[in-house]
């Protein structure tokens, strides 16, 4: 439901994913931003409206994302998708942090769009410590974004674990995702995210904010 800059993203992303994809809208001028070769269905209505679910194919959905430039459209369509059409896989992006966390406990995944730009922008004026991405349930276990002193530059993802005594998830590097192997070297620019234990995590951060140890 949405189909702005980021419903229209989304959309083509999923598609060329090889997923069959609806988009759902109030203005139909907006499915122009899918393109030309967009293949997928196109619904003009109230997101949350059930007949314009039914057209959009809601019944045959596995996943639904609510992505419209207001929180309650996408909160009530969320939830009318999940409670009426049982459809569990669901997300709604939402502009208003408190909101956000109130439906997180609610159980509707969400996006919380200032917070989360709010946190990058941070995290790039501010290069230092580690930024949170992800914790488990339990709260043993996070996977963090952290700062890693120049002088890593050059040296080994294996060189790196073993010093930190963690685990290199993945590398975010140039725009792109890879999934490091013992013998990928660390360049300068890479955003290195690990999967650590919490109560380690000053012990890691400190670790790797130092220069690494004599060879």
């Amino acid at each position: 439901m949405g189909c702005g800059r980021v419903g229209s993203t989304l959309a083509r992303s999923l598609e060329k994913r090889g997923h069959s994809v609806a988009v759902v809208d109030m203005n139909t001028e907006a499915f122009r931003r899918l393109g030309p070769d967009f293949g997928g269905r196109t619904v003009k209505g109230v997101g949350f409206d059930r007949e314009v679910l039914l057209s959009a194919g809601i019944r045959e959905a596995d996943g639904f994302a609510a992505v419209s430039s207001g929180d309650n459209s996408n909160i009530i369509a969320a939830r009318v998708v999940r409670e009426t059409f049982e459809v569990t896989n669901v997300v709604a992006r939402i502009y208003d942090p408190g909101r956000a966390e109130v439906y997180e406990r609610l159980g509707i995944p969400t996006v919380a769009t200032v917070r989360w730009t709010a946190d990058q922008v941070i995290r790039r004026l501010l290069p230092s410590g580690s930024e949170p991405q992800w914790r488990d349930p339990s709260g043993t276990v996070r996977l963090a974004e952290v700062h890693v002193n120049a002088s890593w530059v050059g040296r080994r993802v294996d060189q790196i674990e073993a010093a930190a005594r963690t685990r290199v998830s993945f590398i975010h590097r140039m725009g792109d995702g890879i999934i490091p192997t013992a013998s990928t070297v660390f360049q300068d620019g890479d955003l290195l995210y690990i999967a650590v234990e919490d109560q380690r995590l000053g012990e890691v951060e400190a670790i790797l904010a130092s220069a690494p140890p004599a060879d």
